[in-house]
């Protein structure tokens, strides 16, 4: 009977390991499993969808800081080229500069402001001349905040008789600010000076 007993006693204690390893084993399985869930809704939330020209392309999104420079750069290209792209249209310069002001401080809209005020505008529509940049290169120093940036190009004014080429070299600092529709980087243009803008050229039409 005491040998019965003992038998009983010792399938309990097996019984209770073996119970205490599974639970052991489901803990450890169901923390796995929750692990990877979360690692793959992240790897899914990463992926960005973007619709062009009706077909849908797959990108990846990354940390700022992996990709600073790079946006630095966009974001003063556009601002330039929005800027300077200059048709002989009001509705266009309009567009264009109201776009590209939200890109920069106040800074910006005093070169706008005494751009307008000297006629600079007006002469463009009623000369019928178009304004064109192409930019050479974009520096932007990232080991200080604010980032201070140079932005060289080169400027073609196209006249009726003429084509102009300029020489233009421009610098400021850039401030992070919050992404939004009118300003996708989440940068914004302060301190933004003209340095050189010269004549380089001349080419009879």
């Amino acid at each position: 009977m005491f040998q019965k007993a003992k038998n009983i006693d010792a399938a309990f204690k097996h019984i209770r390991s073996f119970t205490f390893v599974a639970l052991i084993s489901s803990a450890f399985f169901c923390c796995f499993t929750l692990y990877k869930s979360l690692k793959s809704v992240e790897a899914a939330q990463s992926r960005v969808y973007i619709l062009e020209s009706g077909k849908i392309l797959e990108a990846y999104a990354s940390p700022r800081g992996e990709n600073v420079e790079v946006e630095a750069r966009d974001h003063i290209a556009s601002f330039h080229r929005l800027f300077f792209t200059l048709d002989p249209d009001d509705k266009s310069i309009q567009s264009a500069l109201a776009k590209a002001l939200y890109l920069a401080d106040g800074s910006a809209k005093k070169q706008y402001d005494d751009l307008r005020e000297s006629g600079y505008y007006t002469g463009i529509i009623s000369g019928n001349i178009s304004q064109q940049i192409q930019i050479d290169s974009i520096t932007v120093k990232t080991s200080t905040y604010p980032y201070s940036f140079q932005c060289s190009a080169v400027q073609r004014i196209i006249r009726p008789t003429s084509i102009v080429t300029r020489k233009l070299l421009t610098e400021g600092t850039l401030r992070t600010v919050s992404r939004s529709d009118n300003n996708p980087h989440g940068f914004l243009i302060e301190k933004w000076i003209t340095l050189e803008n010269k004549d380089i050229g001349v080419q009879n039409r």
